[in-house]
């Protein structure tokens, strides 16, 4: 199991995401734990103020190190084992997330996300995180939807999470392709008809034809993948 904490200025975010399909599944089979933290419950005056101006001007606020570092301390107790638990912070500074990353941060036992937002998070932050890590090279509000996103593709890797583990080995991404083309029910739509290799029964043929239309569309849409090969 691993568990999750989420650090947010907006927990109702995670809810419903949490409530449905994979996610609800994998907390329901004890795959999964995860914790909504509202950092405004390590905020020190009456206001619950977990932002401030930026030293220098400019436009915007900046989220305060203090509620951040407090979170950090009671939810850890202890200098972690990074080995085990990892701190991160989603920002566009990050390295890129990808499914080789997800796949290690799946052997995790902790997992804490720092989700950041307003103009950006005070810079002293980054002394407590492990690992920066972005979704890609565009700007969000903050940083919630990119945590939801890296938790449902590290989660479908848990052991045990997805009915058929073999289903894994053929998804995008593996092995620096795209998926091949699927088809189901009815065996003709449209006048468009599913190719008869796949009617054929023979495996080993549908095997080839598979990897062959990966590599297709691969280089198709994603030349840069079949670089990395």
């Amino acid at each position: 199991m691993i568990k999750v904490d989420i650090l947010t200025l907006f927990p109702d975010m995670f809810r419903g995401v949490l409530g449905e399909s994979m996610l609800k599944i994998a907390c329901r089979k004890k795959k999964l734990d995860v914790s909504l933290r509202n950092l405004r419950d390590w905020t020190a005056d009456r206001h619950r103020t977990a932002d401030g101006k930026p030293y220098g001007g400019g436009s915007g606020m900046v989220m305060k190190a203090e509620p951040i570092y407090s979170a950090l301390e009671e939810i850890l107790k202890k200098k972690p084992d990074t080995k085990t638990t990892r701190v991160i912070l989603l920002t566009p500074r990050g390295k890129q997330f990808n499914q080789k990353i997800a796949k290690r941060f799946s052997k995790l036992k902790h997992i804490i996300f720092i989700c950041g937002h307003y103009e950006g998070i005070d810079e002293r932050v980054r002394k407590v995180v492990t690992d920066e890590v972005s979704v890609g090279d565009y700007i969000l509000t903050g940083g919630e939807i990119p945590a939801m996103l890296m938790l449902d593709a590290i989660t479908r890797l848990i052991p045990g999470v997805l009915g058929d583990k073999s289903s894994l080995d053929s998804e995008s991404f593996e092995d620096n392709l795209l998926e091949y083309p699927q088809y189901t029910r009815p065996r003709e739509f449209r006048g468009m008809k599913v190719p008869e290799v796949l009617l054929s029964g023979k495996h080993a043929e549908i095997k080839k034809w598979r990897r062959k239309e990966a590599i297709k569309k691969t280089k198709e849409a994603r030349r840069d993948l079949l670089w990395k090969r």
